[in-house]
């Protein structure tokens, strides 16, 4: 037997597996060393654009808006956005005239705590921060009349417009970053819904690490060329959450720059499906709802066949997610084909939050919800067994019960083909 750390919550979790296992991992990339001096540089030259400072002093902005991802996403903002905020202070623009927007797109505002963790404290003295909300009108202006997109207001009048992320593999939209930023992270729910409509997702193009012909990367990308971004910053960060890479400058080159290095860096060839893979949520933040846990399932679908078992461990301290997702699970949990059926006679009008269950439905379809097994510390288990996965209960915490699980199949198969995936979602597989 041999030991592999996958990511849950914020400790992880290490189980046994037989010594024949194959671990699907990308490059482990280090930490860029000397991070300031690697983000000056790059506001300094970046790609195909001027530098920021140029920029900044050529338009003279009265007013800057940076946006920045929620508490979803692990981004290293402080190593940076001190950087940033010096660049535009040094051009004339005083921090009043700044306004940070926490990009949640339909989740939920953030919390004091988490505007802590996302900005530190000195960012937080100094800017104005604000999260966009989908579902205010009043905070949100129109930008497109055909089709219709409004987007927060703060961010669309601003003189100067800049947007921050990071760039990892995306289950829909490809990878994420760039004009992801703006589209779902700053835009109405009408848009957010054409965004993950049913046929949008039905595609075999909304998925990891495509761009080109991608439904998710069109809309997104019409949406912020018609909002107009005068400068990206996004980054690559490692295992524990530090940058790696750093593509700042034009909306579009320097996220297909980025786009480029970390397809490298996270690909994984694999020849062919599995009987049993063992994969995760994506550890803390990621993992703490249900919602985004689906993403570690559909990731790993290169490696699943029709007759494969995919074991999932996923902390979700926040349980399943939104209540109007958790009404979804727990309505269409036992009937996943007919809630497929509902969404596609209903394909004109997107509920809520249903993209993500028709994004799982894709692992169902392959497997099956029998084999789909689940383990997590976070969700009641009486909730578990109500939604669309072979819940792993039991005594003992969800190590226990994953590796008892892990036991138990491998003494039933000994002589199966198992992967394991210690980075989840973070990880893209590619059939040679």
């Amino acid at each position: 037997m041999k030991t592999v750390k996958l990511l849950y919550g914020k400790d992880g979790m290490t189980l046994g597996v037989p010594d024949g296992v194959l671990v699907l991992e990308g490059e482990h990339v280090p930490a860029i060393e000397n991070i300031d001096l690697a983000v000056a540089g790059a506001l300094e030259s970046p790609i195909a654009s001027p530098p920021l400072a140029e920029l900044v002093a050529r338009k003279k902005p009265r007013t800057v808006a940076i946006t920045v991802s929620d508490i979803t996403r692990p981004v290293p903002n402080s190593d940076f956005l001190p950087a940033m905020l010096e660049v535009l202070n040094a051009a004339g623009v005083d921090d009043c005239d700044i306004v940070i927007v926490i990009g949640t797109g339909m989740h939920r505002p953030s919390t004091p705590e988490e505007r802590r963790i996302i900005l530190g404290e000195d960012v937080l003295a100094r800017i104005e921060v604000i999260d966009h909300r989908a579902d205010d009108s009043e905070t949100l202006v129109k930008v497109c009349d055909y089709p219709p997109v409004s987007i927060c207001r703060r961010f669309a009048e601003a003189d100067f417009r800049i947007v921050t992320g990071y760039i990892e593999p995306h289950f829909m939209a490809g990878f994420s970053g760039g004009r992801k930023g703006v589209c779902p992270a700053l835009v109405d729910l009408a848009t957010v819904q054409r965004f993950h409509g049913f046929d949008t997702l039905a595609s075999d193009q909304a998925d990891s690490g495509i761009l080109e012909g991608n439904p998710c990367h069109e809309i997104a990308s019409k949406v912020a060329t018609v909002v107009g971004v005068d400068f990206l910053f996004n980054v690559a960060i490692t295992r524990e959450h530090r940058t790696a890479g750093i593509y700042c400058g034009d909306l579009f080159a320097a996220h297909k720059a980025g786009c480029e290095q970390v397809a490298r860096w996270t690909t994984v060839e694999i020849d062919g499906p599995f009987d049993f893979v063992i994969t995760n949520g994506g550890g803390f933040p990621l993992d703490q709802t249900f919602y985004q846990t689906v993403k570690g399932m559909c990731t790993a679908l290169p490696a699943m066949g029709g007759k494969t078992t995919m074991l999932q461990v996923s902390r979700c301290n926040e349980r399943l997610g939104s209540k109007v997702y958790t009404d979804l699970l727990l309505k269409w949990g036992h009937d996943w084909r007919g809630f497929l059926a509902d969404i596609e006679a209903n394909r004109k009008e997107t509920k809520l939050d249903q993209w993500e269950f028709q994004m799982q439905c894709r692992v169902l379809e392959c497997i099956g919800r029998d084999n789909l097994w689940f383990v997590s510390d976070g969700i009641d288990a009486d909730v578990q067994k109500r939604i669309a996965v072979n819940a792993i209960l039991g005594d003992g915490s969800a190590q226990t019960r994953a590796q008892r699980a892990i036991d138990q199949y491998v003494a039933d198969n000994p002589d199966a083909r198992i992967a394991v995936i210690p980075d989840g979602p973070y990880t893209m597989l590619s059939i040679k």
